[in-house]
């Protein structure tokens, strides 16, 4: 019996050592963000195990998460949904059940993930879709985009920008009883990364004849240049994202080359092109003083000709939308942008809102001093969290205003 009790306490103690990750004061429910963490984590581990005796890629493991949370289409009272395909895209729409009268607004979703995970049939991102449509007798579209290692940029982005030029058509407004001037493009994380990238480069097409109204970006990757922001620093192992999966996902955006990884985590991947765009996402610039606190602002100018400048795209617009002229930015729609305390991606998402409002777009920026990248999908059992919560209806609360 006291042979158990010790064998009992060394496993507990050692279990409590592997779930506890100190976290800010500010985090509420912390011990629950430290077992979902730990979950995570785990899968993590579990990824990097199979990659490296070769029997799985890295992100195709990760994948089980994916399709552990994907559910069917089923509509209900207050929503139809179904399963379709936008010029060969594949979307989910939800549809308001009733018959309200006048136009519906709609809303082009773009799910999280980091390019290569998630999608637009997991439950959280359902269960958000269901609402939207329901409170704001909206059309959801949501993008079930192609996915890295098998896809890389810019698949994802033409993915998308197909969805939104297709449902931009006439026609296509008519059938779904949208109103043509109330149409919004939205993502969270990288999902957040394609609608802002779309937002930028639909204005330029001149077969689309309507136009977006809104963007509503949430916590979305947004720069390729520096992974050495202050808040790539400071949380660097912050659980959901930390600063080594972060990076990852944006190596696997453009390819499997281990070489532009192990560059991109050094933040040694520039080249002569990125330095001519330094200047766009120079946080010691761009950043407001109680972001940059004490870090000290340095030019990633080491040129790298052996990566990054064999690999088209890194440093593209439409892959870091962020990295454009100011000129682009003056025509860009009405936005919103949430960015969290706690998230690698916080420097990202105001930077992004500070040029926009400096080049006189309409920008509402909220920033969650107590929350942490993937709150806003953490809004299902048993992964609800208050702040989650508080986050999706502060977004559809903007949205209802505003579009």
């Amino acid at each position: 019996m006291g042979t158990k009790l010790i064998v009992l306490a060394i496993v507990s103690t050692l279990l409590a050592y592997y779930v506890y990750i100190p976290l800010p004061e500010a985090v509420d429910e912390r011990l629950k963000l430290m077992l979902v963490d730990a979950c995570f984590r785990s899968l993590e581990h579990l990824a990097e195990l199979t990659e490296l005796v070769g029997f799985k890629h890295y992100m195709e493991m990760m994948m089980v998460l994916t399709v552990a949370e994907s559910v069917a289409p089923s509509s209900d009272e207050n929503v139809n949904v179904t399963d379709t395909t936008f010029n060969k895209v594949p979307v989910r729409v939800y549809e308001p059940s009733g018959h309200r009268p006048g136009l519906k607004r709609a809303v082009i979703f773009m799910h999280g993930g980091g390019w290569c995970l998630g999608s637009s049939k997991m439950q959280p991102y359902d269960l958000l879709s269901r609402r939207s449509a329901t409170e704001l007798n909206a059309v959801i579209v949501s993008v079930e985009y192609r996915l890295a290692p098998e896809h890389h940029f810019p698949d994802q982005f033409n993915d998308v920008y197909t969805v939104v030029k297709y449902f931009l058509q006439r026609d296509v407004l008519v059938q779904y009883l949208v109103d043509p001037g109330r149409v919004a493009v939205s993502g969270d994380s990288a999902g957040g990364n394609l609608a802002a990238a779309v937002a930028q480069q639909i204005q330029e097409d001149p077969e689309v004849h309507a136009e977006i109204k809104i963007q509503a970006l949430i916590y979305p990757a947004l720069q390729t240049i520096d992974f050495n922001t202050p808040s790539y620093q400071q949380n660097e192992n912050m659980p959901i994202l930390p600063k080594t999966l972060m990076v990852r996902f944006w190596s696997e955006y453009f390819s499997c080359d281990k070489l532009l990884l192990k560059n991109m985590m050094a933040n040694s991947h520039a080249t002569l092109e990125s330095r001519g765009l330094s200047n766009f996402a120079n946080w010691s610039i761009h950043l407001p003083e109680e972001f940059r606190k004490d870090y000290r602002y340095a030019l990633p100018d080491r040129e790298n000709v052996d990566s990054s400048v064999r690999i088209p795209g890194v440093f593209d617009p439409r892959a870091a939308p962020l990295l454009v002229e100011d000129e682009k930015l003056k025509a860009l729609p009405q936005a919103y942008i949430a960015t969290c305390e706690y998230d690698v991606l916080r420097d990202d998402g105001t930077m992004y809102a500070m040029r926009l409002k400096k080049a006189g777009v309409q920008v509402t920026h909220v920033h969650y001093e107590d929350s942490f990248h993937g709150a806003f999908m953490f809004i299902t059992w048993p992964t609800d969290f208050a702040i989650g919560q508080k986050m999706v209806s502060h977004y559809i609360d903007w949205l209802r205003k505003n579009l």
